[in-house]
């Protein structure tokens, strides 16, 4: 027997275990659980054994529900059967989890457990997603920290193969799944030793064969039904003792014991609580704490959940006890109590002297709860009456639920170093955190966690690693809030938030700056100097941006902050840190090849090598603040978006959402947040300019806005606001300029790679040159020039990007290659857009509160936009359509009936010309107007024309044609929510979809879709992917009476404007199908050329453009139109620069050629299809 020592998070641990005991893995991903799949998926890719001498056949379905019906067959065939879920995947298991337990079939689930959708989508942990799942009748195993999973999982699927029961193996989404502890685990041939062989032999024999045939799965009548039910009650009876014997069989082996509950604190203690999940280890910490204080408190962790074994549950808990909390991770509204509340509470039910028990909440969606809370809920126990139905870690000054935090502790051990980092999604600063970490863990005897914390956005959005090192096991399952060395990455923050809150007297800041010493001076907020001063923290600063750029690694400042971390955190050794590194390099980044891993260990050394040593003057200590004229802003973003942007969002009370319960927010609020996070932003240089408009158009943020302005309105222009004549129809009276709102740019530079100009009119510059003058300019240009867009119509790539985009300044990654499409829709339609988004990419960079990008024009119309679930998309909109065509129709009959009536002529003919327009979109707009105008000047003669009336001005708002809009990504269109993509198109009424098709499911971190491509690596297709990528316009063209467009921004603007007029216009379903560079495509010239990469997608054969238009047939005409070329450029020079394809060749060789030349094959046979459809 041997114990392996490794440095790996929660997910990682599970599938560890799930891998040694599992024939099939059916999968789809799912945030934060997908981390589980993936591996197994690339330990199978490489050929790595399960304890049955196999690779596991690992299947990814379109959707939970698929996988677990194909979990549920696979188990009915005979293989151990495995899936990884959370969340609204859990929720869509739920059907097939009751039959695996009907049918006694030894299915795992292994779920890191996760909020679920409510008033808005969570992807942080808490319990309420497996409590959805209790009553199922599949067993309930709690794990607590990453130790504990991989101690635990072997019993779920040990007891599951004795026992004859599926189980539910769950630990905390995020806390534990992405938590990264230096753990043991058993070696496979150990875990081999625990089966029962003659249980696993007999599941085998029960499998459905054709030697043997059985029938299952009928169905049963009342008359038997019940009884049948109630026939597997011993199964029940009996696991939980085969748990208990597994827990002490693995124990045996690891040397730690668990119990179905164990009890850890005073033996003799009279207040306790019970829980379960991570923060267990937090109460046990905090317990460690106060009793050396004085106090005798304890706690009992839940193990086994269901069934629940009160006789167990009673045995652990001391005689002594006379209070007990029960605390739930879950919230069930309208009902007593949470549910392991309930479960204790019916323990003691009819016991003599039993305990006063109350309960209380804590930790949704990943909320921090720490030993001061913890601290509260005992603090409340030994209060005469203790509050039941109480809360943590939230201030309810509403119904008063929540429980005061009375003193601030750090319950942490003595030998504990404690390190936050603040990063830029995409600098690398996680990935560069994960690294150090692992070497840490993996060359010392140090003990060592790591936990990240994100925001909501994408690539651009801040992060936070929070990591600890020490010589005693680490408990602390929350947030670093006393640290000794604090690492800022991106000096923007200086300014946004309280980066050194919590920094310990002597501790060590370093930032990342652009800024020599006496530019600190200028730059740093008073505040910040007098943290650094009254605290004596020791200052660094290191301009890792400008190594980044020298060296050829961009933004990519990881490598270089990391080495600097191991120079002043003195860990290890720094010429052991340096050899770990470049070990680490090659290990992450070989597969990328030889430059990326020469460039990479270069900026080691020079990270190490640039390190500033700031001198604090003693005038710091007293730094006074410049004073800043208070701005006027609506209470949403003075209440709730400002806290929430400057990482005070924890502290909001539950008053700030009265009225607000809903989880509604208005439109526009991203263009308050002014993140300032590029280094380089475009300036424009007017002397160069030809006027396209075509860096308006590719802006993936909407920063740059064309504007036109009369002689008049420039008389009160900034000096610095410099403009040109404006040349084009209709614009002789005019002045043009190109304006950027640098505070809103991310820097990707794709406006400056595509412009046409002989000489570029757009150069990349450091933001720092460009605030003063640009910040003013930006809000001169859009409060004192009026809107002109309404001027000009949308026949133009150039005419449409004067309308006012609404949507802009998005939390999407740099360079990305959705935005720019369902901007120039807003632009054309959004006055009367609704959208149906659904979950993803696009959902997230849409709308993450408390940002909407979202906007409104000069009239204050807008998109009015909504999210339901990732599977539902196409009905949740087709339920919009429904809705609104129900409305619009008793206007049409109101209409209809009044002009039956004697109202004046002027009124008639309004109404006529109203429902003549009805149904045509810019049309219905003046009839709209002109109706209501006419309204306004009618008396009615009689009560039914005034009843009428006003049932009409009450359903004025549906006057205008709405434009439906079902956008959303490839992963949902293809694949979980295409059987009700296709129902809706089917339909055959009046809806528009949009898909942003990245070839993978971007939001959950790039796994493989059925859009993915032959050859492809991606997660889920570690290997590349083998089948071709699914012909969704062509299964759409088959209807015959659905408008298909493809399209790429960069491939052909006028292609992209035409598709998207058309398919809006035309009275029946449209379907749309973006090509969108991804940053998990890994395209080597970067995401500044994401344009230019879509651009290549066309020219080299590897993407076409078409339009199917059925309205041609109706003229006699071919509907479809091919608007693509013959390639002209390789395809397997497109393929080559993308690391996605490059990957390949460099992991499996053997099988790269054969994949690519049959992508190439595939791309060329559909084009030649493609052609003779043109051909008709």
């Amino acid at each position: 027997m041997a114990k392996i020592k490794m440095t790996v998070d929660g997910n990682t641990a599970a599938a560890y275990v799930a891998y040694a005991y599992t024939d099939v893995a059916a999968i789809y991903p799912i945030t934060p659980s997908s981390t589980m799949a993936e591996v197994v998926d690339e330990w199978a890719a490489k050929g790595k054994k399960n304890i049955f001498g196999q690779k596991v056949r690992v299947v990814e379905m379109q959707s939970e529900a698929g996988a677990a019906g194909t979990l549920h067959g696979s188990l009915q065939a005979g293989a151990l059967t495995t899936t990884f879920t959370a969340s609204q995947g859990l929720l869509l298991m739920i059907p097939n989890m009751y039959k695996v337990a009907g049918e006694l079939l030894p299915a795992v689930f292994h779920v890191s457990a996760r909020a679920i959708a409510t008033q808005a989508l969570s992807i942080f942990g808490d319990h309420q997603d497996v409590m959805a799942a209790r009553q199922t009748g599949v067993v309930m195993l709690a794990s607590g920290s990453v130790q504990e999973v991989m101690d635990i999982a072997p019993v779920a699927h040990l007891a599951a193969i004795k026992g004859r029961l599926p189980f539910l193996h769950f630990f905390d989404g995020f806390r534990t799944s992405h938590e990264i502890q230096k753990v043991e685990a058993l070696e496979y041939e150990d875990l081999a030793s625990l089966i029962d062989y003659q249980a696993l032999k007999e599941f085998r024999d029960r499998a459905l064969s054709p030697n043997h045939p059985v029938t299952r799965g009928t169905a049963q009548n009342p008359d038997v039904y019940f009884q049948n039910r109630e026939a597997a009650n011993p199964y029940y009876d009996n696991i939980v003792n085969i748990v208990e014997e597994y827990m002490n069989k693995v124990g045996e082996l690891t040397g730690r014991k668990y119990g179905l509950f164990d009890y850890y604190g005073a033996p003799d203690a009279e207040h306790i609580i019970v829980a379960m999940g991570s923060i267990t280890d937090v109460i046990e910490e905090t317990i460690d704490y106060l009793n050396a204080n004085g106090e005798k408190y304890g706690v009992v962790k839940v193990h086994l959940f269901r069934p629940f074994s009160a006789k167990h549950l009673l045995n652990v808990i001391p005689k002594t006890v006379k209070k007990i909390a029960v605390l739930d991770r879950t919230k069930e509204p309208g009902s007593l109590g949470e549910p392991l509340y309930l479960d204790v509470k019916a323990a003691f039910y009819g016991l003599e002297n039993a305990p006063l028990i109350v309960g209380g909440r804590f930790g949704l969606a990943s909320k921090d709860t720490t030993p001061a809370h913890i601290k509260a809920v005992y603090d409340n126990l030994k209060q005469p009456s203790p509050k039941d139905g109480f809360t943590i870690g939230i201030v309810d000054d509403v119904t008063h639920t929540s429980l005061n935090i009375n003193e601030h502790i750090d319950a942490s051990p003595k030998s504990t170093i404690k390190c936050l980092f603040w990063g830029l999604g995409s600098d690398g600063t996680v990935g560069a955190n994960k690294q150090a970490i692992k070497i840490i863990g993996d060359h010392t005897d140090k003990y060592v966690q790591a936990y990240f914390a994100y925001d909501s956005k994408k690539s651009g959005g801040v992060t936070m690693s929070h990591l600890r090192f020490g010589d005693e096991p680490i408990k602390s399952s929350y947030l670093v809030h006393e640290a000794d060395y604090i690492a800022c990455h991106n000096q923007s923050y200086v300014n946004q938030y309280d980066l050194l809150k919590g920094i310990k007297k002597g501790g060590i800041f370093v930032l990342n700056c652009l800024w020599d010493e006496k530019e600190l001076e200028e730059h740093l907020p008073a505040e910040l100097k007098r943290q650094i001063a009254r605290n004596n923290v020791q200052f660094y600063t290191v301009n890792a941006y400008s190594i980044a750029e020298n060296i050829g690694l961009g933004n990519r400042i990881n490598m270089i902050m990391q080495a600097a971390f191991f120079k002043l955190a003195n860990i290890i050794p720094i010429d052991d840190a340096v050899r770990y590194l470049k070990d680490a390099v090659v290990k992450s980044y070989g597969k990328k090849g030889e430059k990326v891993v020469r460039i990479n260990q270069e900026a080691i050394e020079k990270g190490i090598n640039s390190v500033v040593k700031i001198n604090v003057p003693e005038s710091w200590k007293d730094a006074q603040d410049t004073a800043n004229s208070e701005i006027e802003e609506p209470d949403f973003i003075k209440n709730i978006l400002r806290p929430c942007n400057a990482m005070r969002g924890e502290d909001l009370p539950v008053s700030t959402f009265v009225e607000l319960e809903d989880g509604t927010i208005p439109n526009g609020t991203a263009a308050y947040e002014k993140r300032g996070i590029a280094v380089n932003v475009p300036e424009w240089i007017p002397e160069n300019c030809i006027q396209c408009n075509i860096c308006s158009l590719v802006c993936p943020h909407a920063v740059i806005r064309p504007v036109l302005a009369t002689e008049e309105e420039l008389k009160s222009a900034p000096d610095t606001f410099i403009t040109k004549k404006a040349v084009g129809k209709g614009m002789e009276q005019y002045q043009f300029r190109i304006q950027i709102s640098p505070m809103d740019c991310t820097g990707c530079g794709n406006c400056a790679d595509v412009c046409p100009a002989k000489e570029k009119a757009l150069v990349m510059k450091k933001l720092s040159t460009q605030t003063e003058a640009q910040i003013p300019n930006y809000e001169f240009s859009t409060t004192k020039i009026s809107y002109k867009g309404g001027n000009f119509g949308n026949k133009t790539i150039k005419d449409s990007q004067f309308r006012k985009p609404l949507y802009e300044f998005s939390g999407a990654c740099a360079g990305c290659g959705e935005t720019p499409y369902i901007k120039l829709v807003t632009q054309l339609f959004g006055d009367r857009m609704m959208i149906a988004n659904a979950t993803g990419c696009s959902s997230i960079w849409g709308a993450s509160y408390p940002a909407s990008a979202y906007t409104v024009n000069n009239e204050g119309k807008g998109p009015a936009w909504a999210n339901s679930l990732f599977e539902d998309n196409a009905e949740f909109g087709y339920g919009f359509y429904l809705g609104v065509k129900q409305i619009r129709e008793r206007i049409r009959d109101i209409a209809l009936q009044l002009s039956e009536m004697d109202i004046d002529d002027n009124f008639k003919t309004s109404l006529g010309e109203w429902v003549a327009s009805a149904e045509d979109g810019e049309a219905s707009k003046g009839a709209s107007e002109k109706l209501l105008e006419a309204i306004k000047n009618y008396t009615p003669k009689d009560q039914q024309q005034a009843k009428l009336i006003a049932e009409l001005l009450e359903k004025q708002d549906y006057f205008v044609k709405r434009s439906i809009w079902i956008v959303g990504g490839d992963g949902w269109a293809y694949d979980i929510g295409y059987g009700g993509l296709d129902h809706v198109l089917a339909s055959g009424d009046d809806v528009n979809v949009l898909v942003f098709d990245t070839e993978i499911y971007s939001n959950t971190g790039g796994q493989a879709s059925k859009a993915t491509p032959t050859s492809a690596i991606a997660k889920f297709a570690a290997s590349g992917k083998k089948a071709a990528k699914k012909d969704l316009a062509a299964q759409m063209m088959s209807y015959g009476n659905v408008y298909v467009a493809q399209v790429g921004i960069g491939a052909d603007r006028n292609q992209l404007l035409k598709a998207i007029v058309e398919a809006e216009a035309y009275k029946g379903p449209s379907i749309i199908i973006a090509y969108a560079p991804c940053i998990s495509h890994g395209i080597k010239d970067g995401m500044g050329r994401s344009i230019a990469n879509s651009a290549n997608a066309v020219s080299s054969g590897y993407w076409h453009l078409f339009r199917y238009n059925p309205e041609l047939k109706q003229q006699g005409k071919n509907p479809f139109v091919l608007d693509s070329k013959e390639p002209n450029s390789s395809f397997r020079d497109f393929l080559m620069n993308q690391v996605r394809f490059a990957s390949l060749a460099k992991e499996f060789p053997d099988e790269a050629e054969e994949l690519f030349s049959m992508a190439e094959e595939y791309a060329k046979e559909k084009y030649l299809r493609l052609k003779k459809m043109a051909e008709g």
